[in-house]
């Protein structure tokens, strides 16, 4: 268990905007209450947020991860890790990789890997065209 102290938690979806603990219990917020209101279990590790902000997980919905094909500029692993260190919690990552996102295979790989090497969710972005020389698909009926 890990208790926050005493961070401003932020919470759009809830319009809370106030000094708060906050107790976690693995990956679930088991109690949120007053500053100092909130019992430590014998077992959790406390963490003092005191002029920091405790908000849910962000998503990116526009980073370029490169994997699979161009490696040397980023991978899942490096880009999901500089995502975790800034507080997002998903990435939904864009399909020009080599071979672009534009099947279920590349699309697979990228989920593979995610689930191996990746320290966020990562949510890949399908792209509308296929082949090298980008073909455009035909037009969806409705």
């Amino acid at each position: 268990m890990l208790l926050i102290k005493n961070g401003r938690v932020v919470d759009p979806a809830s319009k809370t905007d106030a000094t708060l603990d906050v107790l976690l219990d693995g990956e679930k917020i088991k109690e949120v209450g007053p500053a100092g209101k909130i019992a430590a279990p014998a077992d959790a590790e406390i963490f003092d947020a005191s002029g920091l902000i405790v908000a849910p997980g962000f998503i990116d919905i526009h980073v370029h991860l490169r994997e699979p094909g161009q490696e040397s500029s980023e991978t899942i692993e490096t880009g999901t890790r500089a995502a975790a260190r800034g507080g997002f919690t998903a990435v939904c990552c864009m399909p020009n990789t080599k071979p672009a996102n534009d099947n279920a295979s590349v699309t697979r790989f990228i989920l593979d890997r995610a689930k191996v090497a990746g320290s966020v969710r990562v949510w890949p972005i399908g792209r509308r065209r296929w082949g090298a020389k980008a073909k455009r698909l035909p037009k969806s009926r409705p």
